[in-house]
């Protein structure tokens, strides 16, 4: 049916607000002198069909209508008329700025994106023979269209022979022009699914949790006395870590071409133990990505703020303005397909992989979240004296009870291969779900639980210890990186989210938890103002007092790192689920949570588990054959004749010293080297045998016949195989000679020198 997802339309809005920051800035004054512009704030937005492209390219009458729709000023629907005069608009712009081609751009499970692309090209209606080319688009082209969707992973929601797969334009995301080479297309985004309606998107619950989260606020709200028409925000901010290496030297490592990652190399001798690559000055070569990637990223909309070297050696970060959250990931996706090219055109290789090298940091993509609408604000803002704030003590004490109801659930929405190798490393949060919120906020709690007085806080200032200076501000609470979900101001920061995936899931996930906290909050405060007589803030404070002492064992203030948090948590029957197969469990054991808010069925769970889990086994299969290659091709060949050169060089030696009538046995110098050549036979030998023993383990795996055995296979003997190789090789690597030592090292890789 023509409105089937016409829903969107009364969701949010193309123009995003921000979550209110710590102080609210002066608004700045206009440059009268020059009256110019940036050549970023120029090209900003120039390939998206934004606002200002509608109100150049839609009739006046059109225009306003659209507005009304998008920012819910009129209960009226898109209509066919409508549509249309959208669907012209929207090719006008996109022909005018070269496009030769539109697709629904959406997110198949595959973690990725998927388009299709079809030419404008059209052929009028005249007789055969004298039909005319024509440029067409139809407002039926813009909402929908039905990519095969054979291919896509669907985890068993379909049999083989039911192909059909259906596309719908999620207009609360501008369309964008796609721009490689001389090619433009434009791009729809959209939702995508079967043709019973099955989800086969990560899009679709990220927007149905969206108007759970909107609906649940609203109610809260409500029974706080504040009725509003406007929708709920969910803010993000993705900071994106990614590593960029030497192309040429990258090209040569099959594992960081097949699977981002390597699966061997010896610590160099200089790597982050000095921290002097953190924020240090980046190389020229890093800064020229950089401008090719902000100056593609402007012209799409996306806001970067922020770029600096991270801190281990060849890592880095960007970080861009916050946005809605259906937009903010919308943009991440298309901001890794930038930085992908932006990379090739520099002679770099980008790697995303959450651990592309043992022993230095990995990367995450710190998934910064907020709520509020843009007349009644941030809801986490805690403003001056966040003790006498009820609205954000009630909402703050929302997203503990959130990750209290689901901490395993939200643990599975973070997990991935990769960041296996980097949850608790000592350099990303550990796989231990718990809330940080810092000393203030901390107090403000531990005083409301025993009922105590509560008194504002002056603000506190740091004295920097220079006269001509004065003391800065020092904010509400510290950042602590050890908390996989910390306050962070007037935000959580999701820290424990990989860098290689999209974020639709884990905000799904949050989103879902939060309005679920929220309802039984809800209820709950709803029954205490109707027994307190009406005093809804009595009500309020005793609602606040029992989920503080409720959720308290979520609450952790110390050091994620330390050992010492993983035996209280133990304690405190916190969860520490170290890999992602053990973690997809958690996915079946709270589908209720999705059900009973209608975003995904009990089907629909159940295949997207069975989806993670094959995408987790067959990453891990990938990656042993190609270490199985490695090994066999080019690394135990390596190793034989550097242990043949050996081997000759212990014969020379003998026949030296018999030469000069001395006792072989006897010479201490001949001894040694014996020993040593010996050693090296030793780890030659036992690098062929557990080869072996690799790719018998491999083909075991492979004749298993369910998933959970094959998953658990898979961690507890193939990956753990693959750790007993790796320790040989990083040895071997040590006493090979660099000439006969077939790939890049860590010293080759990481030399920032060569950026």
């Amino acid at each position: 049916p023509f409105f089937f997802f016409l829903f969107l339309f009364s969701f949010c809005a193309f123009k995003q607000t921000t979550p209110r920051p710590l102080e609210k800035p002066q608004q700045d004054s206009p440059l009268k002198m020059s009256g110019q512009s940036s050549r970023a704030v120029e090209q900003f937005g120039i390939h998206t069909f934004n606002t200002n492209a509608m109100r150049q390219k839609l009739p006046r009458k059109a225009f306003k209508e659209v507005q009304d729709i998008l920012h819910r000023k009129t209960n009226k629907k898109l209509t066919k008329e409508l549509a249309s005069q959208i669907a012209h608009g929207m090719k006008a712009w996109a022909i005018e700025n070269g496009a030769t081609h539109f697709s629904h751009w959406f997110q198949p499970l595959t973690g990725s994106t998927a388009e299709k692309h079809d030419g404008f090209l059209e052929l009028d209606s005249g007789s055969v023979g004298e039909r005319q080319a024509i440029d067409h688009f139809s407002y039926a082209e813009l909402l929908q269209s039905e990519p095969d969707a054979s291919s896509f992973p669907h985890g068993g929601m379909r049999t083989t022979f039911e192909a059909r797969g259906y596309t719908a334009w999620d207009p609360t995301s501008p369309a964008f022009l796609l721009v490689e080479g001389s090619s433009r297309t434009l791009c729809i985004p959209s939702l995508f699914v079967s043709y019973h309606g099955m989800v086969l998107d990560k899009k679709t619950p990220l927007l149905r949790s969206l108007e759970v989260l909107d609906r649940s606020t609203k109610a809260l709200l409500k029974l706080l006395g504040k009725e509003i028409d406007e929708p709920i925000q969910t803010y993000l901010g993705l900071e994106q870590e990614f590593f960029l290496v030497d192309r040429k030297l990258g090209l040569q490592r099959k594992d960081l071409v097949i699977g981002g990652r390597t699966m061997f190399g010896a610590p160099a001798p200089k790597e982050q133990q000095l921290g002097d690559h953190y924020f240090g000055r980046m190389p020229p070569q890093v800064l020229e990505f950089m401008e090719t990637l902000q100056e593609e990223a402007y012209k799409l909309g996306i806001p970067i703020k922020t770029r600096h070297n991270e801190a281990a050696p060849r890592q880095y970060e960007v970080a861009p303005i916050f946005e809605s959250s259906n937009l903010a990931i919308d943009h991440n996706l298309l901001l890794m397909s930038i930085m992908k090219r932006a990379a090739k055109q520099n002679d770099m290789m980008l790697l995303l992989h959450e651990k592309p090298f043992s022993g230095v940091n990995g990367s995450g993509k710190h998934n910064n979240w907020s709520l509020g609408t843009p007349s009644l604000g941030n809801f986490l803002e805690p403003g001056e004296t966040p003790e006498s704030n009820l609205q954000f003590l009630l909402f703050l004490i929302c997203v503990i009870r959130a990750v209290y109801n689901r901490a395993d659930l939200l643990r599975m929405s973070i997990a991935c291969h990769g960041n296996d190798f980097r949850l608790g490393g000592h350099e990303a949060p550990p796989a231990i779900m718990s809330v940080f919120l810092g000393d203030e906020l901390h107090t403000i709690l531990e005083a409301i639980k025993g009922d105590e007085s509560l008194s504002a806080n002056s603000q506190q200032f740091l004295s920097l210890g220079v006269s001509k200076l004065d003391a800065i501000q020092r904010h509400n609470t510290d950042r602590n990186r050890t908390s996989p979900f910390a306050f962070t101001g007037n935000k959580f920061e999701f820290r424990a989210v990989p860098s290689s995936i999209s974020c639709a899931f884990p905000n799904t996930v949050l989103n879902l938890a939060m309005a679920e906290a929220i309802d039984q909050i809800t209820v709950d405060l709803d029954a205490e103002i109707k027994a307190a007589g009406g005093d809804r803030d009595k009500a309020l404070f005793k609602v606040l007092r029992t989920e503080i002492i409720r959720t308290e064992r979520i609450r952790f203030e110390g050091d994620g790192y330390s050992h010492e948090w993983v035996e209280e948590a133990e304690r405190r029957g916190l969860k520490n689920i170290a890999n992602t197969f053990d973690a997809l469990a958690s996915l079946s054991d709270n589908s209720d949570l999705f059900v009973k808010y209608g975003v995904l069925s009990e089907g629909e769970v159940q295949a997207f588990y069975n989806i993670c889990a094959e995408q987790f086994i067959v990453g891990a299969e990938i990656e042993a054959r190609t270490l199985i290659q490695m090994l066999e091709v080019d690394l135990i060949p390596a190793v034989l004749q550097n242990q043949k050169s050996l081997c000759d060089n212990l014969v020379s030696l003998t026949t030296f010293f018999k030469s000069l009538g001395l006792e072989v046995g006897e010479e201490q110098d001949f001894v040694t080297q014996r020993k040593a050549a010996l050693d090296y036979v030793h780890q030659a030998s036992s690098l062929i045998r557990e080869t072996q023993t690799l790719k018998s383990l491999l083909e075991k795996e492979e004749s298993l016949a369910n998933l959970p055995d094959r998953g658990s296979f898979c961690v507890r003997s193939v990956q753990a195989q693959m750790l007993v190789i790796r320790a040989l090789l990083d040895n071997l690597e040590q006493i090979t000679p660099s000439s006969l030592w077939p790939f890049p090292t860590y010293t080759d890789l990481l030399d920032p020198g060569t950026a």
